[in-house]
């Protein structure tokens, strides 16, 4: 299987309809065992839907993308994961990793405007530079940087979901490069060494709101062993690209069964103490 990362100099290029480049990573048994950089050649968005699927490219890597390269992308079968940032490799192996959050669709731009050559007239080469069409990049001294942090992660009521300090091991990271939550990653960017903070993270900062295409039925026959899953069960699923995912299972009836994707922190407001460990 294949995966394709929008390109440029090494990093993940910002917007996936104008990417001049892509480098398509082969993967074998969740590992990259070798990969190629090829021009796209100026192909629009559904020219490079199918650019890909050509290829064989089975989940595309990428910063910013819109509704109708989505749906190109959708249709020809290729899994998307939107919003990664930095080193090209370092997200490619996040992904593999299960470690990247998909932003979805993070570009509001008309499709036809970027075929044709219009909406920003031309003049930015990515959605982060057209004014907030896509969450600008992550900035500060730590950005790209391997950093260990502990934290403690609270909801609202004060109600603890997840501690480094209980498991007495730091969080290692490479900070800014979509691994972690964004609202987190900002955080970090612009921490010192010996540094503590508390914030609070809207949904959009960090597992974003559920998303009705993550809930997918499918029949029974197609899953050996499904038959014995039960609703609210969580299970793990595997990508076109062989990346693991788990889901819920939402409902099931003799002939069906229904999971539910979506994060079971989407849509939840997070708190969370930060202590900077280490930088390397």
């Amino acid at each position: 299987m294949k995966i394709a990362v929008t390109f440029e100099n090494g990093q993940v290029f910002q917007h996936f309809g104008h990417t001049e480049q892509f480098k398509l990573y082969e993967v074998e048994g969740g590992k990259i065992v070798s990969s190629e950089v090829i021009d796209t050649n100026g192909s629009g968005h559904e020219a490079l839907a199918d650019f890909l699927a050509q290829r064989g490219v089975g989940a595309l890597v990428c910063g910013g993308i819109g509704d109708g390269a989505q749906a190109a992308l959708s249709a020809s079968g290729i899994e998307i994961c939107s919003g990664a940032q930095g080193d090209a490799d370092e997200a490619v192996a996040a992904f593999l990793r299960g470690e990247l959050v998909s932003a979805g669709v993070n570009c509001d731009h008309h499709d036809h405007d970027h075929e044709e050559g219009g909406g920003c007239g031309g003049s930015c080469g990515s959605c982060g530079g057209c004014g907030g069409h896509s969450a600008p990049a992550i900035e500060g001294p730590n950005v790209g940087k391997v950093c260990k942090t502990h934290y403690r992660g609270t909801f609202n009521d004060g109600t603890v979901f997840d501690s480094s300090y209980d498991r007495g091991e730091p969080l290692e990271f490479v900070c800014g490069v979509g691994m972690m939550i964004r609202g987190y990653d900002e955080a970090v960017a612009k921490m010192a060494v010996g540094e503590s903070i508390d914030i609070h993270l809207t949904p959009d900062q960090a597992y974003g709101y559920p998303d009705p295409r993550a809930i997918f039925t499918v029949e029974l026959a197609q899953l050996p062993g499904a038959e014995e899953a039960k609703v609210g069960e969580k299970v793990v699923l595997y990508t076109n690209a062989g990346q693991p995912m788990q889901v819920t299972v939402a409902a099931k009836d003799e002939k069906t069964i229904t999971f539910d994707g979506n994060s079971e922190m989407a849509g939840k407001e997070l708190n969370f103490h930060i202590e900077l460990v280490e930088v390397q």
